[in-house]
């Protein structure tokens, strides 16, 4: 058994959802492994519910990679970091091709909370083209997180540089709370804003506001914890639950956790959230 299926084997797979699932995460990990052996994380932090996931065992599966540069620079080529992944799958048996993703408008559901100085990029199998996982990096991010190494024993040992986490609880929030998916939902920023408050995270408040000041119009320069729980408490009464549960129940191994969910539920998380 090589090591590509020794990663897939920790998994249980009982469904499609089961194996798709797994073959996103363990196709991620492979390409964190390139991202280090090429240096990319002397300049780039791993960030969102991916990075939660593989690092703080979130018990829901995650899509996409969110990487952020440490230091704002226009002229950072994320491509120049391809090679790397590409020839960690190859070293596995696996073929991937890696394909520069054309933004659409601002109000297009696929870009939705992408600022023009993000950019994206596909990676998929070269013969599983429906198996595929977005690579986006944030060239121009609000600064003020802070970052730590994380480990990973597979494909082999090596650091990955991660936000922390009060600052991806930053980030979650933000999302949480001013994502624009017009009528849709992303359960999923429910779900990890529900981990949070389970593990008595502390939210890096400093940093939520240095997102909303760099992402949102302004009107938010003034936003206390007050105002923010009073934002979020609104933008719960406002949110059709049922859509919430439905997007994230193929991600979970149980969705009868879900089964408490509700505008109230979600009311009095927001009066526990405690603030760095």
């Amino acid at each position: 058994m090589n090591v590509f299926d020794i990663m897939l084997s920790r998994y249980e797979i009982k469904t499609n959802d089961d194996y798709t699932n797994a073959l996103h995460e363990v196709m991620q990990q492979i390409a964190l492994a390139g991202l280090y052996r090429g240096g990319f994380f002397e300049y780039a932090a791993f960030y969102g519910g991916t990075c939660l996931r593989i690092f703080h065992q979130l018990q829901r599966f995650s899509e996409d990679m969110d990487f952020s540069l440490l230091q704002p620079n226009k002229e950072f080529m994320l491509e120049n970091y391809f090679q790397p992944i590409i020839n960690e799958f190859t070293a596995l048996g696996r073929e991937v091709v890696i394909n520069k993703k054309e933004k659409k408008n601002q109000s297009n559901i696929e870009s939705a909370f992408l600022k023009d100085d993000t950019a994206i990029y596909n990676l998929q199998f070269r013969t599983e083209r429906s198996v595929k996982i977005k690579i986006e990096l944030d060239i121009n991010p609000p600064l003020g997180f802070l970052t730590e190494s994380k480990l990973l024993l597979l494909p082999y040992s090596f650091m990955t540089r991660c936000y922390t986490m009060p600052s991806l609880y930053a980030g979650k929030m933000h999302a949480l709370l001013f994502r624009k998916w017009n009528t849709r939902v992303k359960g999923r920023d429910w779900y990890d804003f529900e981990w949070y408050v389970k593990n008595n995270i502390r939210l890096d408040f400093s940093h939520l506001c240095e997102r909303i000041r760099q992402f949102e119009s302004q009107g938010f320069e003034q936003m206390s914890p007050e105002s923010f729980k009073k934002m979020l408490k609104e933008k719960i009464s406002n949110t059709n639950m049922d859509m919430v549960k439905a997007d994230v129940k193929p991600f979970l191994k149980d969705s009868g956790q879900l089964e408490i969910w509700s505008t109230d539920y979600f009311s009095q998380l927001v009066d526990m959230i405690v603030f760095v």
